[in-house]
């Protein structure tokens, strides 16, 4: 039997995050009282429905702060009895949930009439940290799009085998601020920029003509080099204390070019030794999440729509 405790902030995208588990075979749960979960969970394990063998359950601030901090003994409580159970925590920046907010112009559930929207909002982090203290992923939904998200959700969580860890690297641009949700992070600033080469800089990382100039400067693979042999010092202590998920971030100052080119690079190194490795490139307009691909070859990408409401 596998669990998804999925929890996250308002305006993160988590509604939308249960559905796309509906819609990959979860029986889904939304807004249960957290003092319920074992309850809850001690039902499904009884009962004979093969329905329940992929339970997701929904969790968020509309449960009282006693409610909350007793979820992460509870979590801990199920996966000792042997149940594989994760717990997914959704965020996103104060600036984009506000816009979301603006957008949609709906409630936020801690608002009051002496309490703003900002508040609400900062009240909601506070009450939601115990949860968000025990994710096993943290998926940053800021800069994501629908199908984005899907993506992630379906290459990552729904398609992980139980005891594999799985691997994401993702590239960003320091200009727009550093993901919420990496475990690591490595800063590539210090490295040459295609940007200022004429003739490279309208294209990315990918492309072979950045990465030809890149594989020309003996310090750029030294980095990947450096990040390839930390990264694979820590998987055994995340396999070790039963993790199931690792992220791993790398900047540049626009997240188009050097970033780009060190994310592929990992991701073929690890490919080659784990099997759930993918990446993700934030800095690139309609890139998906993706599977290694051979160097040099064209992005897997996609027109992308609307951001996660």
């Amino acid at each position: 039997m596998r669990i998804i405790v999925l929890s996250g902030l308002s305006g993160s995208g988590k509604s939308v995050a249960l559905h796309m588990l509906e819609d990959f075979g979860f029986y889904c749960i939304d807004n249960i009282p957290a003092a319920l979960l074992k309850s809850f969970v001690s039902y499904t394990v009884r009962s004979p429905e093969p329905r329940y063998d992929r339970t997701a359950i929904g969790l968020d601030a509309r449960n009282t702060a006693a409610e909350v901090a007793s979820v992460p003994k509870l979590i801990d409580e199920l996966k000792r009895s042997g149940l594989q159970c994760e717990v997914i925590f959704l965020l996103a920046a104060d600036d984009e949930l506000l816009r979301r907010f603006a957008e949609t112009r709906r409630k936020h559930p801690m608002a009051r009439s002496d309490v703003g929207l900002r508040e609400a909002m900062a009240m909601e982090r506070e009450l939601l940290e115990p949860i968000a203290a025990i994710a096993d992923l943290i998926i940053d939904t800021s800069r994501l799009s629908v199908h984005a998200l899907r993506d992630i959700i379906h290459q990552r969580v729904e398609q992980r085998t139980t005891g594999r860890l799985s691997i994401a690297f993702e590239s960003f641009g320091f200009k727009r601020g550093i993901p919420g949700d990496a475990d690591f992070v490595f800063d590539a600033r210090a490295l040459p920029n295609p940007y200022w080469e004429p003739g490279l800089r309208n294209l990315n990382g990918r492309d072979p003509e950045v990465i030809r100039f890149l594989e020309t400067h003996t310090h750029v693979k030294a980095l990947v080099t450096d990040i390839t042999t930390f990264v694979r010092g820590r998987i055994p202590e995340y396999q070790a204390s039963n993790r199931g998920y690792l992220t791993v971030a790398v900047g540049c100052t626009g997240g188009q070019h050097r970033s780009v080119y060190i994310v592929d690079r990992l991701a073929e190194a690890f490919a080659a030794e784990f099997d759930e490795v993918t990446a993700r490139h934030g800095g690139l307009p309609g890139a998906k999440l993706f599977v290694p691909q051979p160097l040099g070859s064209a992005p897997d990408s996609a027109p992308l729509a609307q951001p996660v409401p």
